[in-house]
């Protein structure tokens, strides 16, 4: 736990449109980063907002739907991997004005995918997290697919795009679908639910408390599944480092993330 007092504490937070549904503020504040809050921002908002934050106190950002292309653009520098993959979802200020981008959507996924075998994979979207999926999955050496209801957009990301689904390793679903629980995420994706057992690991970026559609589907038919809170805990992980300098504390943001999904999703 940081120890800096309220009055003193450097601010953080999570860029957005919509940031209602984010568990980044519950974790990263069980983590010290006592004011970090949701920054919900219109695309057309966006670069006046995130160059406005360092003059109201803000050292760093973290950068969720549908901005994580703009984030990348707006920054002064960037790491070789949110260039490679052309987004970023973390942002760094400096006292100078500078402004760094950096994905820790990709090691965030691998590190959640942990042992679990990625020799192939099918991703669904291209969007920002998308491309950080995609550029993971293939730096650590899978072959990779990837979906788009418009496969122009998908052309280009370092996969090969294909227009149905295809048996792999792993599933991933990078789009938005899953956040409305109202309707089936099947009727808006390539897949029905028993095509979940071509796969051995169904990962799901949308999270919900006890878990999307999609990802209860596939614990249905004894497919291996990670849930979108466990990638935000190991990205957000990497975040704070790069931030404080510290080891972060899985454990205590893990906790504090589910316990925010429980929250935030009761009737």
């Amino acid at each position: 736990m940081l120890s800096a007092g309220a009055d003193v504490a450097p601010r953080y937070g999570v860029l957005g449109w919509p940031v209602g549904h984010s568990r980044s503020p519950a974790m990263m504040q069980a983590a010290g980063l006592t004011r970090y809050q949701r920054l919900p921002v219109a695309p057309a908002a966006f670069e006046d907002t995130v160059r406005a934050l360092p003059g109201a106190g803000f050292r760093g950002a973290n950068v969720t739907i549908p901005h994580k292309e703009a984030a990348l653009a707006v920054a002064t520098t960037a790491s070789a991997a949110a260039r490679e993959i052309g987004a970023a979802n973390t942002l760094t200020f400096a006292a100078d004005g500078e402004i760094a981008a950096e994905n820790t959507d990709a090691p965030g996924l691998i590190g959640a995918l942990g042992d679990r075998p990625a020799g192939s994979a099918l991703v669904l979207g291209a969007g920002g997290s998308a491309r950080a999926v995609v550029w993971a999955l293939a730096r650590a050496g899978a072959d990779v697919s990837i979906w788009n209801r418009t496969p122009e957009r998908a052309a280009g990301l370092g996969a090969r795009v294909v227009r149905e689904r295809v048996a792999a390793d792993v599933l991933v679903n990078c789009t938005s679908v899953g956040l409305d629980q109202t309707s089936s995420p099947f009727k808006d994706l390539p897949l029905d639910a028993d095509a979940l057992c071509e796969y051995t690991t169904v990962v799901d970026l949308v999270y919900r408390a006890g878990g999307t559609v999609l990802i209860r589907e596939a614990a249905k038919r004894g497919v291996a599944t990670v849930d979108g809170l466990e990638i935000l805990v190991r990205q957000g992980a990497l975040s704070f480092t790069l931030w404080t300098g510290l080891a972060p504390p899985l454990d205590l943001m893990r906790a504090a993330a589910r316990d925010a999904d429980s929250l935030l999703d009761a009737p």
